[in-house]
């Protein structure tokens, strides 16, 4: 094993460009979806049907469509749509136009079909966090008088994140290895950077070695990071009913 070479390329500036794309790709990736992913859960809880329906749908497709083949899709879009225009309705008059192959990169492919693949599996765990908060939380935030937006953004939200800490960290080292994907794309990720310094010296194994290295590192930077998020976290108070008339947003006094 050429061990010298895995040292020499451990730090190339390729390979630390590459390590800054995939921290890029993971990080953007993982703040859409998340977003996304708590939008969806509350519209799935919704009881108005229409919300309902559309937040399913957008699970079930996102859920069974292959990051990889979303990722080509959005990359190859201008082939179905050349150009964005915005303009009068019923009219020609077009006040701005961009040519879709500027826009969709290759990196915003890559942030699309790795963002939109994690806010339905986002939305479920976060789904599945919201609905092992205490019914009787909500019931007593009610009788209080507390709006409903309120109830979800200060009491069942922080009580759900509990719960959904742990998977959200698997999925952040599963979107770590995920973006590997992208460098079909030729997008500069870390593999990709690596495949292009092998491809030039024929040091193939030295520089997969290199990619994994850094993977790890970056796994264990995660890992380590989930484990003090959580404990934070647990030794935060929670929030209970009997906290909610203190509360600045809550009501001055509790209707009989």
């Amino acid at each position: 094993m050429k061990w010298d070479v895995v040292g020499e390329y451990l730090f190339d500036s390729e390979i630390l460009r590459g390590l800054w794309v995939t921290i890029q790709l993971t990080a953007l990736a993982m703040v859409i979806g998340l977003a996304l992913g708590v939008m969806l859960a509350i519209m799935r809880l919704s009881r108005n049907p229409l919300f309902s329906a559309v937040s399913w749908i957008w699970i079930w497709f996102f859920r069974g469509v292959p990051p990889l083949v979303q990722m080509i899709f959005w990359f190859n879009l201008a082939t179905l749509i050349p150009q964005v225009k915005i303009g009068v309705p019923f009219t020609e008059l077009n006040l701005a136009a961009w040519d879709m192959n500027t826009l969709m990169t290759s990196f915003s492919a890559a942030i699309l079909g790795l963002a939109l693949t994690e806010s339905a599996y986002a939305a479920e765990m976060i789904r599945a966090g919201i609905m092992a908060v205490p019914q009787g939380q909500v019931e007593a935030a009610s009788a209080l008088g507390i709006p409903s937006y309120k109830v979800m953004l200060r009491i069942i939200l922080p009580q759900a994140l509990r719960i959904v800490i742990p998977p959200i960290g698997n999925d952040l080292i599963s979107m770590l290895k995920f973006t590997s994907l992208v460098s079909v794309l030729a997008t500069p990720d870390l593999l990709y950077s690596a495949q292009m310094i092998y491809s030039r010296t024929y040091q193939t194994i030295p520089l997969l070695l290199v990619a994994t290295l850094w993977y790890l590192v970056l796994t264990t930077i995660f890992t380590m990071a989930q484990q003090m998020v959580e404990r934070k976290i647990h030794d935060r108070p929670i929030l209970n009913v009997e906290r909610l008339k203190f509360l600045p947003f809550g009501p001055r006094k509790v209707v009989s």
